[in-house]
């Protein structure tokens, strides 16, 4: 039979490539996380890991089964939180994945009043795209992500439960006045990162023409910046101009371009008690 033991020891070499890694985050001794393997590989009759020079490398089996192992682990952590959390609420802890601009605009409220209302809950964040956001999520290492998507949104079948909080409005940025996506079609763009430009496409896209993206940035204060200075126009959602507006620039808002955001959670129904006043607090300070 597999233990909890043993697949926190394979997700940790998993994570770090090594068994010195491994050993050095659960604070066990090498031969230990080595004893553990050994007796997985047993357990389970498949060879798990492999010499690779002077390191190891997880064969495929072993990448199959560290996969699981990541999320097992995760879901047992997230289920000790649950059993904290409905202590009335009183301890616990909810981690929660999500995207720069509202991070930096509606989480810092939301984060406010749950420390508020429930003073014993601990809020753990991590700033990362959406797409990194839901791989977090489905592992089991955080409880809530804030997603957006311009077209579609992640599937309920597949395990992700969508609570859908705003509609983003996307606006033209530029460094005049009065300007519309039909003025620059032969201006420089300043693009998002490779996941975000298939929007800026699609908007020029409807006014005929394909961009000409010159610089490319993920971050908003520099693309603003840049807009700004003349070097290229761009467009932003409204939370990224919310978050910060830089002197110098004009804005003017798309209509019918949007990006739906949402609270995501995964797995059966209910979410745990922190889980849920994390989501009700963000839905009360939009």
């Amino acid at each position: 039979m597999l233990s909890l033991t043993q697949l926190t020891v394979l997700a940790a070499v998993a994570r770090h490539g090594s068994v010195t890694g491994a050993a050095k985050e659960l604070h066990y001794t090498q031969p230990a996380v080595s004893h553990h393997l050994a007796r997985l590989e047993a357990a389970t009759g498949a060879k798990l890991i492999q010499r690779a020079g002077r390191g190891i490398r997880l064969t495929p089996e072993g990448e199959l089964l560290a996969a699981r192992a990541a999320e097992i682990v995760g879901r047992v952590d997230a289920a000790t939180t649950e059993l904290a959390a409905r202590v009335g609420l009183r301890a616990g802890r909810v981690r929660m994945a999500g995207f720069q601009s509202i991070l930096s605009t509606i989480v810092p409220k939301a984060a406010a009043a749950l420390a508020r209302a429930h003073p014993g809950i601990e809020l753990g964040l991590v700033d990362v795209h959406p797409v990194e956001a839901l791989r977090l999520l489905r592992a089991g290492r955080v409880d809530v992500a804030l997603i957006f998507r311009h077209t579609g949104a992640p599937r309920e079948e597949d395990g992700f439960r969508l609570v859908h909080l705003l509609d983003d409005p996307i606006h033209l940025v530029t460094s005049e006045p009065g300007q519309t996506i039909a003025n620059h079609r032969d201006s420089a763009w300043i693009g998002g990162c490779e996941r975000c430009q298939d929007e800026l496409i699609t908007i020029c896209g409807r006014a005929g023409f394909t961009p000409r993206i010159s610089v490319v940035s993920d971050d908003m204060v520099v693309m603003q910046t840049l807009a700004a200075a003349r070097m290229g126009v761009t467009t932003l959602p409204g939370l990224a101009l919310r978050a910060h507006r830089e002197p110098g620039i004009h804005t003017t808002e798309l209509p019918g371009h949007r990006r739906r955001i949402y609270a995501v959670t995964y797995g059966e129904p209910p979410d745990p008690p922190a889980t849920t006043a994390l989501i009700h607090a963000i839905q009360a300070s939009i």
